[in-house]
């Protein structure tokens, strides 16, 4: 329940909102129910909330109904909810993505494949023309003049971040997502200087740091998801992230949000409360960074030992928060705390 300043932003506590796809957008825009969700995270006393995975441009959607930022027309609704984030005490992050080979799917519940065209899709880009699963129609395999393009549209989208209000900006390089499918052998099979030497798979993830640490205010923090291991042999593995961390100290990162998995369909992972924790506490461990831990955290005496014992600065919590938007007053408590609900909520604790 301690703060934790970085840069200048102080976060009241270590527990923050994980950043969770809701599939509720049209068009790119956040709406009312992204200020309910998160905004009532926020009343429940979470240090930080984290909007859901944002498309830097409208092919980077993982599905139709993903929220956006590559147009300015987005940045309105965006605002109104990082100003009742902030009249709650919360600092509000917001994680800028692109899917890569995994856009243009359906959403939950509507089935487990792509959306073509027909129905509203589009077509998927990569590093290379390799599809996520065996069925899948291939991707495009992006030209170095598209990547260029890409790594601008990052850039343009910490640019819209910013004047939404959000302090905290996380480029997501996880989960089978673009800059992982760069990253990672198993989706990059280029032969120029962005594939093939462990130097050149990282070089698309360092370009677009750097582009969105010079967009983003050096008093602010950023953050940067990774899957610390695609859990298949001859993928990307933990010792890669270990590397990676060291390469995006320099740039400017803060701290780096330890996840895993995402990019190989057929992939074993063997879930377990807290089972990539090791990972977060490795990665600090070697390298100095501040981490993350994420996945399977749900209790308020796990959450706290993570901390405690130095495996992680940061907790970020996803479904406990769906299941329960007020953890953190009810952690505090738990705790031997005394939580502090907003004062509409105060008779209730």
């Amino acid at each position: 329940m301690t703060p934790l300043a970085i840069r200048e932003i102080t976060l009241r506590n270590r527990i923050a909102v994980s950043p969770m796809c809701q599939y509720s957008s049209e068009d790119g825009f956040a709406n009312d129910w992204h200020l309910v969700h998160l905004g009532s995270r926020a009343v429940g006393g979470a240090g930080l909330v984290c909007m859901e995975a944002t498309a830097v441009e409208a092919r980077g959607r993982i599905s139709p109904y993903d929220t956006g930022i590559w147009k300015p027309e987005h940045i309105e609704f965006l605002a109104r909810i990082t100003r009742f984030l902030h009249s709650q005490g919360a600092a509000a992050g917001i994680q800028l993505a692109h899917a890569g080979r995994k856009a243009s799917t359906r959403r939950p519940g509507e089935g487990d494949s792509l959306l073509p065209e027909a129905e509203g899709g589009w077509q998927s880009v990569a590093p290379s023309a390799l599809p996520f699963r065996a069925e899948d129609p291939a991707p495009h395999a992006l030209s170095k003049a598209e990547i260029h393009t890409l790594i601008d549209s990052f850039r343009d989208a910490a640019v819209r971040a910013l004047q939404a209000g959000f302090d905290v900006v996380e480029i997501h390089g996880a989960h089978g997502y673009l800059i992982h499918q760069f990253l990672s052998p198993l989706s990059n099979q280029r032969t120029d200087e962005y594939g093939g030497t462990p130097d050149n798979r990282l070089r698309f993830a360092l370009e677009v740091t750097e582009a969105v640490r010079a967009a983003w205010p050096a008093h602010l923090p950023l953050f940067f998801r990774i899957s610390a291991t695609d859990w298949v042999p001859g993928g990307w593995t933990a010792d890669d992230s270990v590397s990676l961390v060291r390469r995006l100290q320099p740039l400017g990162v803060d701290l780096v949000d330890c996840s895993s998995g995402g990019n190989a369909a057929h992939a074993k992972i063997p879930l377990a409360p807290g089972y990539q924790v090791p990972f977060a506490e490795r990665i600090r461990r070697e390298t100095g960074m501040r981490t993350a831990a994420v996945g399977l955290i749900t209790t308020p005496q796990q959450a706290d030992e993570i901390v405690r014992t130095g495996q992680a600065d940061l907790v970020l919590m996803a479904r406990q928060f769906l299941r329960d938007p007020y953890f953190p007053l009810h952690a505090a408590s738990a705790l031997g705390e005394k939580p502090a609900p907003p004062v509409q909520y105060a008779r209730a604790f």
